[in-house]
């Protein structure tokens, strides 16, 4: 179909003038070091989001990428951590990794309220950083930690990394091609009944868009690009949680519902919340003026997707090619960019736009207005889709799932 002179047309063009003038306003800092062939690495936090990392970690380590030479967590956290990661030195003091000089990248993996100091600890130091979602919880401190990072020229990164799926690159590709027309809704639901292990979840700090709301922010954003303004409603459903068998007030939202403007056109909505006990619908919906894709299981772990194209007059229903992919994959790409040089495809300047987002999600929602949002980033680039293995050999989904 010819698409010259049609919305689909405008929509494509003015995504690519706005990344042009993106291209040209946002600074951009590839690390210029000297490449590193083993990157040493030390783990901040040894908790549960560490046995999410443990298998990836011990994948690069195997391979000679990467060294661990140091973690730090409770003392009673020591014998498992050894386990999982195998023998380095292990602290109880933050210090002693983020001021070791044998250390050039350091992932932190604690609880939200301390990221973004640890984070500036290990940038102020040299070091490469990971983090966990969100960077960090106030706006200015993210936004002067991105900027410590781009002059240090260091590799930030911040999960999540729903940007790096095979199925996320696929939707991707397909909007870029016009195979829906003109994107003029989208939609992300993710929750579930909410943590039961630690209580920052749910005081100052926490709530249900940081954790949660964060992964639809991201991968929506991904695939449409920045966003102008948003409007959202938030609330507290359960004002008492039940946390290691002690009441913990609710003093921060544990359900959201956020509604974005986009720049360069259409709306889209993002559920999330504590308060969702299941659910069966797709992860992730976009509707064009020339058809639709839904993303069906989590943006983090997705199932495959379904295409309806209005020339085809049917449902397409394509299976995920690669049912191990790991939500910890920003990891090894990270890595990559120490060892290679290049930047990360989900860039500190995102992640400083979806913090932005949730923050003024929440200040839309006390002050019952339209907030407009001021960062703006460098969508990922959509790539040519790579035609993934044979669907029909996809055989055992259980072979490497975390």
């Amino acid at each position: 179909m010819d698409r010259s002179g049609t919305p689909v047309r405008k929509w494509l063009h003015r995504s690519a003038e706005l990344r042009r003038r993106e291209n040209r306003s946002l600074p951009q800092f590839a690390h210029q070091g000297t490449p590193v062939k083993r990157v040493r690495v030390g783990v901040i936090g040894c908790g549960n989001v560490l046995s999410a990392y443990r298998v990836p970690l011990q994948s690069l380590s195997a391979a000679g990428r990467v060294e661990i030479v140091a973690a730090c967590g409770r003392e009673s956290q020591r014998e498992e951590t050894l386990h999982a990661i195998g023998p380095c030195r292990f602290s109880l003091r933050e210090e002693d990794l983020l001021d070791a000089n044998d250390i050039h990248a350091v992932v932190i993996l604690t609880s939200m309220p301390s990221h973004g100091r640890l984070a500036r600890a290990a940038l102020e130091s040299g070091k490469h950083v990971l983090v966990e979602k969100p960077m960090a919880t106030g706006l200015d401190e993210a936004t002067s930690l991105v900027a410590l990072a781009e002059s240090k020229r260091l590799q930030f990164a911040c999960a999540p990394f729903t940007v790096l799926s095979p199925t996320f690159r696929s939707l991707s590709s397909r909007i870029a091609r016009g195979d829906i027309g003109t994107p003029t809704l989208a939609r992300s639901r993710y929750g579930w009944s909410g943590p039961w292990w630690n209580p920052w979840f749910y005081v100052e700090g926490g709530g249900c868009l940081f954790d949660l709301g964060v992964y639809g922010l991201t991968t929506l954003t991904g695939l449409l690009g920045p966003v102008r303004s948003v409007t959202a409603m938030t609330g507290i459903a359960i004002p008492q949680r039940l946390v290691e068998g002690k009441p913990v007030a609710v003093t921060v939202e544990d359900h959201a519902q956020v509604i974005v403007e986009f720049e360069r056109g259409g709306l889209g909505n993002i559920m999330t919340g504590f308060t969702m006990q299941q659910y069966r619908s797709p992860a992730i919906e976009i509707y064009g003026t020339e058809g639709t894709l839904q993303m069906l299981g989590d943006d983090w772990d997705p199932d495959g997707y379904e295409l309806w194209a209005n020339r085809a007059g049917c449902w397409q229903v394509f299976k995920e090619t690669e049912p191990d992919w790991p939500w910890t994959a920003g990891l090894a790409h990270w890595i990559d960019t120490i060892q290679n040089g290049g930047e990360l495809v989900y860039s500190s300047r995102h992640a400083l736009h979806v913090l932005e987002l949730m923050i003024r999600a929440r200040e839309s929602a006390r002050e019952g207005r339209r907030t407009e949002i001021t960062s703006r980033f460098i969508p990922p680039r959509a790539e040519d889709e790579v035609p993934p293995p044979e669907a029909h050999r996809v055989h055992d989904r259980t072979r490497g799932k975390h």
